[in-house]
């Protein structure tokens, strides 16, 4: 079983954004942006093209769903979406909120935020996705 899948679980804590039965959305522990947001499906899957083509579309409307909210409640231009797949062997989307297109590049310093900060980031993401 796959970190990420112990996370959908509850058996890893996360700061949940969003989730339904199908995918789930936490916030990432090294940020690239505040709000930066991993988006999973509860089926373990390592490569996001090996997803049905209907999961895969459903995936890309709820990563959507959870986009549109962070774009409520983040001051940001645009939440930029990538799919990287080699650090974690669960397909997964990065959303992250940007100010330029330079707030992508994931060479960049990671950000450190306090757990208190963290936690209502997600509340605040959840709270626009529940309402959407």
């Amino acid at each position: 079983m796959s970190i990420f899948s112990k996370i959908a679980a509850g058996e890893i804590p996360s700061y949940c954004c969003a989730q339904n039965d199908e995918f789930y959305a936490f916030l990432d522990i090294n940020p690239l942006a505040k709000g930066h947001t991993l988006v999973i499906p509860r089926r373990e899957v390592d490569y996001i093209f090996d997803l049905t083509d209907d999961e895969l579309a459903r995936m890309h409307v709820f990563a959507a769903h959870v986009a549109r909210a962070m774009k409520q409640v983040i001051p940001c231009v645009k939440v930029g979406m990538a799919v990287l797949g080699l650090e974690v062997p669960h397909a997964h989307i990065h959303l992250v909120p940007m100010q330029s297109e330079r707030d992508l590049l994931f060479s960049n310093p990671k950000l450190q935020l306090s757990a208190d900060e963290m936690q209502a980031t997600a509340d605040a993401i959840r709270g626009a996705f529940d309402a959407a």
